[in-house]
């Protein structure tokens, strides 16, 4: 995309945004609050001797998809911190495995104790997320994966990605091998 093109994508994302926000933002918001209840409620639901099962190479477990959820939070709860300080934060992608911070698959944790810190941590988030104002909710990022990124955009990412992780965690739980979806 060239630089005139890329500028008037931006102004049409920016203004489609704008309308959009004004409706979405609580429907965001109402998602991430009703996200824990609706993890740990389902997490309960899986027998024990699922949660450590890895279906294939490559595969993470069901445990270990739970562990992500939890332990990637942290570096979400900063990414709502810098657009809430800064006036166009830029980022850096957290791809698992590309560093010691994020290794490929993620350390397993106890699940009670990682149902927990999820909940801990998105209840942090809804506070900073729900004294956002306007002009906050407007604010641009740079991150080098998203040709236009923002706060809102980040909110949405983060209720799609705690809910991704629910599917395949389901898909990994009932799927029969012959239809089980192979990531690569």
């Amino acid at each position: 995309m060239s630089g005139a093109d890329a500028a008037g994508y931006t102004d049409v994302i920016q203004m489609r945004q704008g309308r959009r926000n004004l409706r979405d933002i609580q429907d965001l918001l109402e998602g991430l609050k009703r996200t824990p209840n609706v993890l740990s409620e389902f997490v309960k639901t899986i027998p024990e001797g699922k949660m450590d099962l890895r279906r294939g190479e490559g595969f993470w477990t069901i445990a270990e998809h739970v562990s992500h959820l939890a332990q990637v939070q942290p570096v979400i709860l900063e990414r709502f911190q810098r657009f809430m300080n800064e006036d166009h934060p830029e980022f850096v992608p957290f791809i698992p495995g590309s560093c010691k911070s994020a290794p490929v698959l993620p350390p397993r944790l106890d699940m009670t104790a990682a149902l927990d810190q999820f909940a801990r941590y998105r209840n942090k988030e809804l506070l900073l997320l729900e004294g956002a104002d306007d002009m906050t909710w407007q604010k641009t990022g740079a991150h080098p994966e998203y040709e236009y990124y923002s706060l809102f955009i980040l909110t949405r990412h983060v209720l799609m990605h705690d809910y991704w992780h629910m599917y395949r965690m389901e898909e990994l739980w009932l799927t029969r091998d012959a239809y089980l979806t192979r990531l690569e």
